[in-house]
């Protein structure tokens, strides 16, 4: 009898294994959380890049569409991006960028090297106001509308594509 109380706990961890690759088989990888989509853009304040002084995202948009861009010094697919966005902004496209879980240093080096595209620079150093955005992952760029209103959230790396149809929702 002591043998088999032994073995339960083994037993226990074989069938949550059971569980969680029983989920995964049936879980879709690419789905991608729209949940803020229609919702206000978070009254949010954050450091600016430049200076540290807080500044109201809502003032950063200054009631007019934008994108706001959470990206990272230390993301590769955010380098990737990194020419759609000085693209976007030579066509005259307004870019929030607010650097997520990044070092000023380190932000300030990345946008010396690759070119700046964006008319406002915004510091989530702890990641907070990503977690108010829903953001899963970097780069992410939502879509808000004059209003304040989310229209379209992209995640992963822009495309020249993605770009042209994410900025073509604002209206």
């Amino acid at each position: 009898m002591s043998r088999w109380l032994a073995l339960l706990p083994l037993a226990a961890l074989v069938l949550l294994a059971l569980m969680f690759g029983l989920f995964s088989l049936n879980r879709d990888p690419q789905v991608q959380p729209q949940a803020m989509v229609g919702q206000p853009m978070p009254a949010l304040t954050l450091p600016r890049l430049t200076d540290g002084a807080m500044r109201p995202l809502a003032q950063a948009a200054g009631g007019r569409p934008v994108l706001v861009n959470f990206f990272a010094s230390w993301c590769p697919p955010c380098e990737v991006e990194h020419p759609v966005l000085v693209d976007l902004a030579a066509q005259g496209v307004p870019i929030i960028g607010v650097a997520y879980k990044d070092a000023p240093p380190q932000t300030q080096a990345f946008l010396t090297r690759l070119g700046d595209p964006f008319t406002e620079h915004l510091v989530d150093r702890d990641g907070r106001a990503g977690v108010e955005f829903g953001v899963t992952g970097v780069p992410e760029t939502y879509l808000i509308g004059a209003d304040g209103v989310i229209l379209a959230k992209h995640s992963g790396p822009l495309t020249a594509e993605d770009a042209a149809a994410l900025w073509g929702r604002r209206e």
